[in-house]
C-alpha cells in the first residue's frame, strides 16, 4: 500500500457512520471489567482487542443487525456465559458468532496470469543471489546466537474459517484459554472484515504467500525453523559458493542448531504402548525460544501457555540432523512405532482428529499433528495436515536401513498407509485446495513433496519396490509437477512462491526451461527486503486458531530461495554438461 492509500483507509476507518453497535459496545459492560469468572477471557480482551492501537480503527464500526435488541442480548448471552460458566457449552456460545462470521466475504488470492517470461538470468546471476542469502543467514546467526524466524497476527483471519469451522474449533480444542482467544478472535473478525480498518489489517498482495507486515512481527526461535535453517546451509555449502570462513561459519552454525534441535528441544512422551519416547517441541521451555519478556506474557495470554511437541518438528529435527551427520542416539529410536499410535485408521479411531478443519479430505492412514506430553496435557486437541505426513515419510526414507522399516511388517504397514492417505489427496485434486491444508500452502505441500520425492529415488530400486509397489510416487509427482508447471509459474509470483517452484520443479526433475519464471521472478525482486535481508518476510506456515498467525521471515525467505535457487544451478549446469 502507498502512503496515500494507508491514510486513506485509516481517514475512513476514523470518521466512518456508525449504523450499529460496535465491538466494544458489546464487550466493553462484560469484559472490561469485573468479578469473578474466568479472569483470562477479560485479560485476553483487554490486551488483544481493547488495545489503544485498535480500538480507534473499529470504535465507529457497527453491525447494523444488532441494533435489534433480541440478537444482541443473545451475542452478550453467550460471552457471559463463556467468562462466568465452570463448564462452558461452547457449541451454543459460539453459535451466534458462527452466524455473524458467515456474513464475512474472505477469500484466497487469486494471481493474475503473468505477462510473456521473460528470459532465464545468467548462471552468474543466479550465483550471485546464493551467495547473498547464504551470507545473510550467516550474518543473522553471528548477530543473534540463532538464526530468528517471526510470527505475526492477520486479524481478518483465515478463509477457511467460518462459522461452521469455529464451532468446530470451540468444541475440539482442549485448552479454555485458546477457546476463549479463538472465541474473541473471530467475533472481532467479523467488524474488522466489515469496517474501512480492513483495508490496513488485509492489504492486497502479489503471488500467494502472504507478505507479513514489520511492526506485528514476533521474533523467536523453534526447533522446527532451525532443521530448515540446517538444510539451507548443507545447501550453501554443497553448491561450493561459500567462502572458506563461510563454510566454517555454517558448520559452526548447523552443529548449534542440531544440538538445539536433539537436545535443548527434546521432550520425554509416552507411545501408545506405555514405553518412553524422546520428541521433539517447538516451542521448548523459557527462556531457549528467545521471546521478549513482553512477547513472552502476550504468549500466555493468547492460550498459549502450555505449548506441547508435535509430529513435524520431530521428524524433520530427526532429518535434519541425520543429514548434517549427527551421531545423537536419540535418532536410533524408530519413530514409526510412535507414529503408528497416532495414525488414524478409518472407523476406529477418527476421533483422533478433534478439529476437522479440512474435512474434506480424507484421514485414514494420516498421521495427527499433536502429541500428549506427559501429564496427557494436548491443549489444541488434535488436527491432520498433509504436508506433516511428507515429512514423515521423508524422515522415515532417510533412516530405512536404521530402524529396519523393510524387515518390521508394521513399521512398513505405517508407511503404506500414509503413501496411500498422499496418493488418494492428489487424485482427488483436493492437494490444490487451500482449505485442504491446515498449516501450510498448497504451494508448500508440492515443493515439499518434492522434498520427500528426492529422498524416495535416492533409496535403491529394491527399496523402493518394497515401500511403493502401486507407483504411488510416480502418480504424485504427476500430478504435482502439472500443477506447478501449469498453476502456480504462469501466474503472479512473489520471491517465496518463486522458491517453493524451483524446489518442486528441481527436486520432481523438470526441464531446466521450465525455470525460467521462477528465477526471473526472484532474481529481479532481490533488494526488496532493504536492510532486513536480500528479500521480504513472506508466509511459510500459519495457524488458523485462534486467529491466522503467519510464521516466516527474511531470513526464511533467504534460506527457502536458496535451496530453490541450489536445485535449479544444479540441473542447469547438468544439462548443460550434456
Amino acid at each position: 500500500m502507498t502512503f496515500h492509500s494507508i491514510a486513506g483507509a485509516a481517514y475512513r476507518a476514523l470518521t466512518t457512520r456508525k449504523d450499529g453497535p460496535s465491538l466494544y459496545d458489546v464487550c466493553d459492560p462484560l469484559l472490561l471489567k469485573y468479578a469473578g469468572g474466568d479472569p483470562h477471557l477479560g485479560k485476553f480482551y483487554r490486551t488483544a482487542l481493547g488495545n489503544p492501537a485498535l480500538r480507534p480503527l473499529l470504535r465507529r464500526t457497527g453491525l447494523a443487525e444488532l441494533r435489534d435488541e433480541s440478537k444482541l442480548h443473545r451475542l452478550r448471552e453467550a460471552l457471559r456465559r463463556a467468562r462466568d460458566h465452570a463448564e462452558p457449552d461452547w457449541a451454543a456460545i459460539g453459535a451466534p458468532v458462527a452466524d455473524l462470521l458467515d456474513t464475512v466475504e474472505i477469500s484466497h488470492p487469486r494471481p493474475a496470469a503473468s505477462p510473456a517470461a521473460a528470459p532465464a538470468p545468467e548462471l552468474a546471476q543466479i550465483e550471485r543471489v546464493i551467495r547473498s542469502c547464504g551470507a545473510h543467514l550467516l550474518k543473522s546467526f553471528d548477530r543473534n546466537g540463532f538464526i530468528p524466524t517471526y510470527a505475526a497476527f492477520n486479524l481478518i483471519g483465515d478463509a477457511d474459517l467460518r462459522g461452521r469451522e469455529l464451532l468446530m474449533a470451540l468444541t475440539g480444542l482442549n485448552s479454555r484459554g485458546y477457546k476463549n482467544s479463538t472465541l474473541l478472535f473471530n467475533l472481532a473478525r467479523v467488524f474488522i472484515a466489515r469496517s474501512p480498518a480492513r483495508a490496513l489489517i488485509n492489504p492486497p498482495w502479489r503471488g500467494i504467500a502472504e507478505p507479513m507486515w514489520e511492526p506485528m512481527q514476533i521474533r523467536h526461535r523453534s526447533a522446527y525453523y532451525d532443521a530448515f535453517f540446517t538444510e539451507a546451509l548443507l545447501s550453501f555449502a554443497e553448491t561450493g559458493l561459500a567462502s572458506p570462513d563461510q563454510a566454517g561459519a555454517a558448520r559452526l552454525a548447523i552443529a548449534d542448531m542440531v544440538d538445539f534441535c536433539l537436545t535443548t528441544s527434546a521432550e520425554e512422551v509416552r507411545s501408545h504402548d506405555g514405553s518412553a519416547v524422546s520428541v521433539i517441541t517447538a516451542l521448548a521451555p523459557l527462556p531457549h525460544p528467545r521471546f521478549s519478556r513482553f512477547f513472552a506474557q502476550i504468549k500466555q495470554d493468547l492460550g498459549f501457555g502450555i505449548y506441547v511437541p508435535d509430529c513435524d518438528t520431530t521428524a524433520c529435527s530427526f532429518s535434519a540432523a541425520t543429514q548434517a551427520g549427527s551421531t545423537n542416539p536419540i535418532l536410533d529410536q524408530p519413530l514409526l512405532d510412535f507414529y503408528a499410535g497416532y495414525q488414524v485408521a478409518e472407523g476406529v479411531n477418527e476421533p483422533k482428529v478433534t478439529v476437522p478443519l479440512n474435512d474434506n479430505i480424507d484421514y485414514e492412514g494420516g498421521v495427527v499433528t499433536w502429541i500428549d506430553n506427559l501429564k496427557g496435557e494436548r491443549p489444541f486437541g488434535n488436527d491432520l495436515d498433509p504436508t506433516l505426513n511428507l515429512d514423515i515419510l521423508e524422515v522415515s526414507f532417510r533412516h530405512l536401513v536404521r530402524w529396519k522399516i523393510i524387515e518390521n511388517p508394521a513399521r512398513l504397514a505405517t508407511v503404506h498407509r500414509i503413501i496411500g492417505f498422499q496418493k488418494r489427496l492428489v487424485l482427488s485434486g483436493a492437494f490444490t485446495n487451500p482449505r485442504s491444508h491446515i498449516y501450510y500452502l498448497p504451494e508448500l505441500y508440492c515443493a515439499y513433496f518434492g522434498r520427500c520425492y528426492a529422498a524416495f529415488v535416492a533409496l535403491p530400486p529394491a527399496a523402493q519396490a518394497a515401500i511403493d509397489p502401486d507407483g504411488a510416487f510416480d502418480i504424485i509427482r504427476g500430478r504435482v509437477l502439472a500443477y506447478v508447471e501449469a498453476e502456480l509459474i504462469t501466474r503472479e509470483m512473489n520471491a517465496f512462491d518463486a522458491a517453493l517452484a524451483l524446489i518442486a520443479l528441481g527436486h520432481l526433475g523438470a526441464d531446466s526451461a521450465t525455470f525460467a519464471p521462477a528465477l526471473h521472478c526472484i532474481v529481479s525482486t532481490t533488494g526488496e527486503g532493504g536492510r532486513h535481508g536480500p528479500f521480504k518476510a513472506y508466509e511459510w506456515n500459519k495457524m488458523k486458531t485462534p486467529t491466522r498467525i503467519l510464521v516466516g521471515g527474511p531470513e526464511v525467505t533467504s534460506a527457502f530461495v536458496l535451496m530453490g535457487l541450489a536445485l535449479a544451478r544444479r540441473a542447469i549446469m547438468r544439462a548443460r554438461a550434456r
